[in-house]
């Protein structure tokens, strides 16, 4: 499968995509993402083996829905009714659904047709992103579902805080981790409401480093060029990358950014 996932998501590293890839190669026993998103970077390395985590939920549950049921969510997808209307009537009742198979297709629904995106709950756990009136796309296919199946049919997924994951980081593993952009503090993403990764939790995933490299295991970070983190990351190799920033509210608003990328391990230069 290409680098396009089934789902938008805002902070998406598909455009870091060609900058990440060479850490990666085939001696690589597990891929491991505690932050996986959209996992953009676990859909074009398709690795045999992985653990996928997030701490939002709803997300772990789509993508455990698609991996084992794809037809199942497709047939659902095709059930609801389009346009700005009925974007907010399921909206609303996304939240009453129970049932796991319904939820992952209003979730991929929602996903498709919302701002940006963006995942984004209020203080009651209620998503809440508004109607995109444009450039958002098509639904997935059902060859898109049962392609996104396939991959992750190599994959545990479960939903969890990033340290819980790293804990289970054996010799031999590469861990790629992409946390939500906090910078000053400021949760610039603010997708998974109030207890979303900010500045207090880099001195955790500094920790977590220290504690992949003395396994044996391989890391790849990235994250904002910010000075807090370029503190938090010192004495590991450090690179700096180019990217497009894709969250702005409007498209004149987003600008091209400088992106760290940091791992135990000394990426050569590649002509």
């Amino acid at each position: 499968m290409s680098s396009n996932t089934f789902l938008r998501w805002a902070g998406s590293k598909k455009r870091l995509i060609p900058k990440i890839l060479p850490y990666w190669g085939e001696g690589f026993a597990r891929y491991v993402e505690p932050f996986m998103g959209s996992a953009a970077l676990f859909f074009s390395i398709e690795p045999p083996k992985a653990i996928l985590s997030d701490i939002n939920t709803a997300l772990v549950e789509t993508f455990c829905a698609i991996r084992d049921h794809p037809a199942a969510v497709y047939n659902r997808l095709l059930r609801l009714p389009l346009g700005e209307d009925a974007y907010y009537q399921i909206r609303q009742e996304y939240a009453a659904q129970r049932a796991p198979l319904d939820r992952a297709a209003y979730f991929v629904y929602l996903n498709r047709f919302c701002f940006n995106g963006l995942y984004r709950t209020n203080t009651k756990g209620t998503f809440n992103v508004p109607y995109a009136a444009s450039k958002t796309g098509r639904l997935p296919t059902l060859n898109d579902l049962s392609k996104a199946a396939k991959v992750l049919s190599c994959a545990h997924i479960r939903a969890g805080d990033f340290e819980e994951t790293l804990k289970d980081v054996k010799s031999g593993d590469f861990v790629y981790m992409d946390p939500p952009y906090a910078v000053n503090n400021r949760r610039i993403f603010r997708q998974y409401g109030p207890d979303s990764f900010g500045t207090e939790d880099l001195d955790r995933l500094a920790a977590a480093l220290l504690t992949i490299d003395r396994c044996g295991a391989t890391f790849l970070v990235s994250y904002a060029m910010c000075r807090a983190a370029l503190e938090v990351f010192r004495g590991w190799h450090v690179r700096r990358a180019h990217t497009q920033r894709s969250v702005a509210g409007f498209a004149w608003h987003r600008r091209k950014a400088v992106e760290i990328l940091v791992s135990n391990r000394e990426l050569l230069d590649r002509k």
